[in-house]
């Protein structure tokens, strides 16, 4: 079964051909900017079976690890469409909001809720991390 999702003004759309290995909702600082002041949740697959159409623009922004992230989103609407660590080519994070399936979003476990504001709202059924 494929797992299908694109960008809010359809430039992006892409195909996955492999179940998610991990979701996680993430509250560091700089998700915060890219999810608009929330937590991002980002479906994590296999690098190789992700098949993206469409023009993808890329920025490079480093972790608290000190290694580099790349944030892909469409250069038509700013959809942020994936985020990969390059300790960690082997995947891929997918933004759950560009999931046609929805429900594939929902968290496995929460991070960087040290960094989180106060109001956050946290689903006591879901393990967190301070950090990561």
């Amino acid at each position: 079964m494929a797992i299908t999702g694109g960008c809010l003004c359809g430039a992006i759309r892409f195909r996955i051909e492999a179940e998610p290995r991990a979701t996680r909702a993430c509250w560091c600082r700089t998700c915060q900017y890219l999810g608009a002041g929330n937590a991002t949740v980002n479906v994590f697959f296999p690098s190789e079976a992700i098949v993206v159409e469409g023009e993808i623009k890329e920025y490079a922004s480093p972790a608290d690890s000190g290694a580099m992230v790349t944030h892909a989103f469409c250069p038509v609407c700013g959809t942020p469409v994936f985020t990969q660590s390059e300790t960690r080519r082997q995947v891929k994070g997918v933004r759950a909001g560009t999931l046609d399936d929805a429900e594939l979003g929902r968290p496995q476990k929460i991070l960087w809720t040290s960094e989180a504001p106060d109001w956050a709202p946290f689903d006591p059924a879901v393990p967190r991390e301070e950090r990561q």
